[in-house]
């Protein structure tokens, strides 16, 4: 008898520490905007939503949406911001015309490699201006970095790119501030979801596209419609996806539901990567064997279109005081990380 009393007030003790701890359970639908097959770009998402109902012994379930079953790939932050969703998971680049200064935070042509990003991110402040971005122009999220992956390919192509005037006149599919460089140089850029692309590209409606690294291009089947896969993927050098939760719904979480989040997102962030860097090479040199030139975009050609580049920061920065803030934040933290990165690292040619 004395023992199941025992029993049982250490069960009420334990009911007492997770009713504090969680409160309210939380039932939360969110849309990604892309499929979860995809690694390292989607698959992030639903290992979150997994991770979550885990942790959390159930009290905490994310039920995930694939692209266009719940509302539209680029409504996800409208949507959330609206309160029509709970949360959404995307690539935040796509909302570029809304926020000008979100593309910082998503991909930014000739900038930070994966690492030295989530070093700014998580250590430089990074996280915080992101909040405030979206808190300037009047969007009610909280934003979580929730994955990241290396650098994308420079796209597929009838042919293959040899000067910059090969952009001029040509119809391409090109996301975010990389997208503005080649509109720069004549290209006529359009923006459509991935699962459109096949078509787009087999019908000829696009000349080429850009979309993500070999491992998830490869799935899409870009390489049975052109033959042309450029590199290095100036454009893209890091690809951050984050978790969009309604501000409101934010602040009705307990402390330890918010850690819970914050630390699910920060392991998917590693998973994200490491899923990518594992797969991108066997992919990459497969590829030979379907008839895929793999390319480097020539250095002279690149030199310019980092001169280009420079441009468009700078314009965007002059229009826009948070993408200014963050820019130089960027920029800043950079100078000093290039003092380890060339010293710490081993030459590429070495």
């Amino acid at each position: 008898m004395k023992l199941l009393k025992a029993l049982t007030g250490v069960a009420g003790a334990i009911a007492l520490t997770t009713g504090s701890a969680f409160a309210d359970d939380l039932r939360w639908k969110m849309p990604v905007a892309f499929s979860t097959n995809l690694p390292g770009l989607g698959s992030p998402a639903a290992w979150v939503a997994d991770n979550l109902t885990t942790a959390s012994d159930g009290s905490i379930q994310v039920r995930v949406y694939e692209p266009g079953k719940l509302v539209p790939p680029f409504d996800i932050l409208q949507s959330v911001s609206d309160g029509k969703i709970a949360a959404g998971y995307t690539w935040i680049g796509y909302d570029q015309g809304k926020v000008p200064a979100v593309p910082l935070f998503a991909a930014v042509p000739f900038g930070m490699k994966p690492w030295p990003y989530i070093g700014w991110y998580y250590y430089g402040g990074g996280h915080e201006m992101l909040q405030e971005v979206y808190a300037n122009k009047g969007f009610n999220v909280h934003a979580q970095l929730c994955g990241i992956i290396g650098p994308e390919t420079a796209g597929w192509y009838k042919e293959s790119i040899k000067s910059l005037e090969d952009y001029k006149g040509m119809k391409i599919r090109f996301a975010g501030l990389g997208g503005k460089v080649l509109e720069k140089l004549g290209a006529s850029v359009t923006m459509m979801p991935g699962g459109e692309l096949y078509q787009a590209l087999e019908k000829g409606t696009i000349d080429g596209t850009e979309f993500s690294m070999p491992a998830i291009d490869q799935l899409l089947g870009f390489d049975q419609v052109v033959k042309y896969n450029l590199f290095p993927g100036w454009h893209q050098q890091f690809t951050a996806q984050y978790m969009l939760i309604n501000k409101d719904e934010w602040a009705k979480t307990t402390e330890a539901q918010k850690a819970l989040v914050e630390a699910s997102c920060t392991a998917a962030t590693t998973r994200g990567l490491a899923e990518g860097e594992y797969k991108n090479g066997k992919v990459l040199a497969g590829f030979q064997d379907e008839g895929v030139h793999a390319e480097q975009i020539p250095r002279d050609v690149l030199l310019e279109l980092k001169d280009v580049t420079d441009e468009v920061l700078k314009e965007e920065a002059s229009k826009d005081a948070d993408f200014k803030r963050v820019y130089e934040s960027q920029q800043e933290f950079m100078e000093t990380y290039k003092v380890w990165d060339e010293r710490a690292y081993l030459p590429a040619d070495l």
